[in-house]
């Protein structure tokens, strides 16, 4: 079973991995000073998109402090998914995330099925994301 999570997002709202059961989740991690993560956002947001009538949903936690609010509400409103800080949400299970991007996938079953530790290229692409996300997404619920 994935560890359960919750982010607390940029408007307060409080979504947890354990009322998303039936659907795909992604749980990205990322800051605004890390460049990566810029360049994968925007492909992620774009997969949800074309995908969320599926049952994928994708919750982006911000490792920025909480000083720097503003520019996490500046970066993320380009996005389709909520974000929200780490430091205001919850994620333990999945341990001190001290490299990003980082990225955890979790079935519809609420499995976790791609643990982002273990990847070598944990970074999201196109062919990443129809390797790894597609196949969950055509799977019966």
């Amino acid at each position: 079973a994935a560890p359960p999570a919750t982010l607390t997002t940029l408007d307060g709202t409080r979504i947890a991995t354990s009322d998303l059961v039936g659907k795909v989740v992604i749980l990205t991690f990322w800051a605004t000073w890390c460049g990566p993560c810029r360049e994968e956002l925007p492909l992620l947001s774009a997969y949800l998109e074309q995908h969320r009538t599926e049952g994928l949903e994708v919750l982006a936690f911000s490792l920025d402090s909480p000083d720097d609010l503003s520019q996490v509400r500046r970066v993320a409103q380009a996005f389709s998914f909520p974000s929200g800080l780490l430091a205001n949400s919850s994620a333990p299970g999945y341990g001190r995330i001290w490299r990003i991007p980082v990225n955890f996938t979790i079935d519809r079953k609420g499995r976790l099925v791609d643990n982002g530790w273990d990847d070598k290229k944990p970074v999201w692409t196109q062919e990443r994301l129809e390797r790894i996300v597609t196949p969950l997404l055509n799977a019966q619920p």
